[in-house]
Formats: C-alpha cells, structure tokens, sequence
C-alpha cells in the first residue's frame, strides 16, 4: 500500500548532512514555535508539532536516520512512496494465515509513513521486519479461531503524562473476507504517569476471529514526545540551564521552568560546568497516587563570544588578579 513520503529533512529544515546537534537545535527552535500552549492557532500547532516531533524522532536516532536515508532515497516526487519488501505492517486473516490485509492508523501522532518503516511489531500477524508471523490461538481444525493482535506506537505528550488524557483513535484495515476498507473508531485512555514504552492494551480491538472465536488485542505502544526544553529519563525530568561565569562563580537564583510553570532555583557560589542541581517534585508522575519524579537541571556555563572592549579589559584585569589555575591539583 503506497503511503505518502515523509521528508524529515524539509520539516526541520535541515540539510542531509546536519550534525546531530544542528539537527537537535533545529528541533527545539521549531518545537518551540508551534507548542500547542503558545500558539494561537492550537490545531494547526498541535498538527505541525506532530510533524516536527516524527522528524527529530528519526533523524535524531542514528539506526532509524540510516535506515530512513538508505530507502528514503527510492521515493519519487509526486507519487506515494512503496516501502521496501517486508517492510509493510500487515495482519494475517483466517484460521490457516493464507490471506493478508493491510492497515492503517490515525490519531496516533505517527503518520502512515512512519508507522510503515518504524513501528514496532512483535505479536502475532504484524511484522514489519520480513521474519513471519506468529500463528493464532485455535482449536483444531475447523475450530475457533482467536484474532491477531495488532501493535502500533502512540505519540504522548509530556503535558499528557502529568494530567492523562482521552484520545481519538482510528484503526482503518481491508477485511479479508469481503476486500472492503473498513474504519473502527475508539477512545484511548492515557493514564496519569504512563511511562515510555509502556503499552495500552485494548481487548477486542484486534484482529477479528474465525469460527466463533474472539477478536485479538490492540496494544499501543507509548512512545514519549519530544519536548522543547525537558528530556525525560523515567519520572525524572532534565533541564539544561544556561549561565554567566559570574553566576557560577558567585552564585545566583534564576527562574526554570517546569510543567507545572516556573520556580527559582538558588545556583550555589562555584557551581561547575555540567553540575546538576536537583528540585524534588517537578518531575513526571510515577502514576495517580504514587508521587512525582524529580526535576534535574543541568548547568552549562556560556562565555561571551563577542566581548566588548570594556568587557575585555575586565577579563585581562581578572586574569592578572585571579591565583586560579584549573590544571593544578586543589
């Protein structure tokens, strides 16, 4: 099933060859712009911020870029892009697995491109990496037969794991039997303090079965957004704070931001370059009742590139003055 392609590199706004931290700032600018909190036209941000999100979410992973750029090169302007064999999600029909029928989702935050080159697939009747399909639960023959699950990943953002929300969420597949197209629409729940990688299991939304038997499972897979300023490693957020020399030497109290708005942060006087400072409570839920993560922030001290002449003469004046010598032992 031919999908349409996805240049990542146009979305961003980058060249083929960007660095990872060229590719990386590109993101953050542009995810920056079009968050759905600060845009005015919160639809098309939230569309555009799906976008942008999908592109860093391959390019800024070094085995999908390499997968992405070796067949990415195939597609042709102006038609769909053909997935490479083996490649296509796909769920077999029929007790005997002899027929195929392929499918697509929507609402996911994950385009049918990517679903087709990316997602994962590990429960019987999707495989995207060309090693076979798991059989379906039956009797014997002529028996029931229990439906395929079928796997999916679900974009969610950070914003969606502190307060849950509701998801639409469409599943559209060709039925084996009468070759038609058809569309299954449903809710999602996201709970509080889901974790990446976790899955939502949907009971019945599967594959449908044969002979009486049950329908199969959904499961969709989590996968973390993107986010602007926060990387999330568990409950734990990360933050990376930008700081003058003098307030590392001296000490400072600055405002961070966090997902429940900003707090001042008290910077110790000698505060080191990639020091991390710790707020409790400002990180992910751990789920309803079970507290929050924490909040990191990690220091980088930024220099002047462009000091002015003033600015100069203070530093030679410091440099004349200063006993510190960072290559001698304390």
């Amino acid at each position: 099933m031919p999908v349409e392609f996805k240049d990542y590199y146009a979305t961003l706004g980058v060249p083929r060859a960007a660095s990872d931290e060229y590719i990386k700032k590109a993101f953050r600018k542009l995810a920056r712009q079009f968050h759905p909190d600060v845009a005015r036209d919160k639809k098309m941000a939230e569309e555009k911020f799906k976008e942008i999100n999908e592109a860093y979410e391959v390019l800024s992973d070094p085995e999908k870029r390499k997968k992405y750029d070796q067949y990415g090169s195939g597609w042709k302007e102006g038609g769909g892009f053909e997935p490479p064999p083996g490649w296509q999600g796909r769920a077999r029909g029929g007790a005997d697995g002899a027929e195929t029928h392929e499918f697509r989702f929507g609402g996911t935050g994950f385009s049918d491109f990517f679903e087709q080159l990316f997602g994962r697939g590990r429960r019987g009747g999707f495989d995207f990496g060309g090693n076979g399909f798991d059989a379906e639960e039956s009797t014997p023959a002529g028996g029931p037969a229990r439906g395929h699950d079928i796997e999916g990943d679900i974009l969610v953002a950070l914003d969606e794991v502190m307060r849950g929300s509701v998801r639409s969420i469409s599943l559209q597949r060709t039925n084996p039997q009468t070759g038609r197209t058809e569309t299954h629409n449903f809710k999602v729940r996201i709970p509080i303090g889901v974790q990446d990688g976790q899955s939502i299991r949907l009971p019945g939304k599967g594959g449908e079965g044969a002979g009486g038997g049950a329908a199969g499972d959904l499961f969709l897979h989590v996968r973390y957004a993107a986010h602007p300023d926060f990387r999330a490693r568990g409950a734990d957020l990360y933050y990376e704070l930008d700081l003058a020399p003098w307030e590392a030497v001296l000490g400072a109290t600055v405002s961070v931001p966090t997902l429940d708005g900003p707090v001042s942060v008290r910077i110790p006087p000698g505060t080191n370059n990639g020091q991390q400072l710790r707020v409790r409570g400002r990180g992910l839920p751990r789920g309803r009742n079970s507290g929050r993560g924490d909040l990191y922030v990690a220091v980088k001290v930024q220099l002047p590139k462009q000091p002015s002449a003033e600015e100069r003469a203070l530093w030679e004046k410091l440099r004349q003055t200063s006993r510190f010598n960072p290559r001698q032992p304390a």
